[in-house]
């Protein structure tokens, strides 16, 4: 489907909000089927519960089909599908859009929770694979503070203005203002699909770092581990500051020193964890490691 809404790009010359009108689809398109990939493989690594992992699949194919169905059928009326309000038939499509993501947000729950308490031969890629997907659920749940009424929307409101829009991504100015390109960022106000975007991908960056780590034979277990735990808490880090940033109405490109001090402070914390981790040596060990060689 993705290879169509890249053809609509270049022969559909309408704009919705500012953009291509088949750009917002391609852009989700690409991360459902990265994301989608990556589950896959996830799934067949959950030992047994076969009808369970079967549901779940079907759960998050059924709940991707709806909100991309949507998407498509608001992009080919030539109007916005998310926080689309005007009609009562714009109103059904994105509440079916905000009930698919709920059912997303719980079936990536409850698979969370299939790998955290089990067992895997490579507990550091375990480690990434587990604190990946926990990161992913927070990410996913960030979309949901793009859904709250804005000041503007509600002073309208208050003045007699038609509902037709609840919800924004862009906090400080109304969505579809210069951006970005082919993300869409806004580049004059604060935008909420950056911390979402970062904390979804946790899914493929953390398991990968941990699949890295764990290639450290050099290293112990307890450090490769520490390691992943490190950077996974610098990555929550990330998507936290960049979600105060949004919040501040504050472009991603344009950060103030509060922004910047928040970076530097948690590259700092990060960067000294991590050294600790490999440099600390515990009292008697290397006396132990090498009684064990003579041995």
């Amino acid at each position: 489907m993705t290879l169509f809404f890249i053809i609509g790009i270049f022969t559909d010359p309408r704009v919705i909000n500012g953009s291509p009108a088949w750009l917002k689809p391609t852009k989700f398109g690409v991360s459902f089927t990265l994301y989608n990939l990556t589950l896959a493989w996830m799934l067949g690594l959950v030992r047994g519960r076969h009808r369970l992992i079967s549901l779940l699949g079907w759960t998050v194919v059924v709940a991707f089909v709806l909100e991309m169905a949507a998407i498509v059928t608001q992009v080919a009326r030539g109007t916005t599908s998310h926080f689309n309000v005007a009609t009562p038939f714009d109103t059904a499509l994105w509440t079916v859009m905000g009930v698919s993501i709920v059912i997303l947000w719980l079936a990536n729950l409850v698979i969370a929770g299939l790998l955290i308490f089990q067992r895997f031969d490579n507990p550091t890629f375990a480690w990434g694979l587990r604190l990946g997907l926990i990161v992913t659920l927070i990410g996913m749940a960030l979309g949901f503070l793009m859904t709250n009424p804005t000041a503007r929307q509600q002073a309208g409101w208050e003045a007699g203005g038609p509902v037709t829009l609840v919800g924004a991504h862009t906090v400080g100015l109304p969505d579809g203002g210069s951006g970005l390109p082919v993300v869409g960022w806004s580049t004059t106000a604060g935008d909420l699909r950056i911390p979402h975007f970062v904390g979804m991908h946790a899914l493929q960056v953390l398991p990968f770092l941990g699949w890295l780590v764990s290639r450290r034979k050099q290293l112990s277990l307890r450090r490769r581990v520490a390691l992943v735990w490190t950077a996974s808490g610098f990555y929550l880090g990330v998507v936290g500051i960049l979600t105060v940033q949004a919040l501040r109405a504050q472009p991603l490109l344009q950060p103030d020193a509060l922004t910047l001090g928040l970076l530097g402070g948690l590259i700092v914390v990060a960067g000294a964890v991590a050294w600790f981790t490999l440099t600390f040596k515990r009292a008697g060990s290397q006396p132990q490691v090498r009684a064990s060689a003579n041995v």
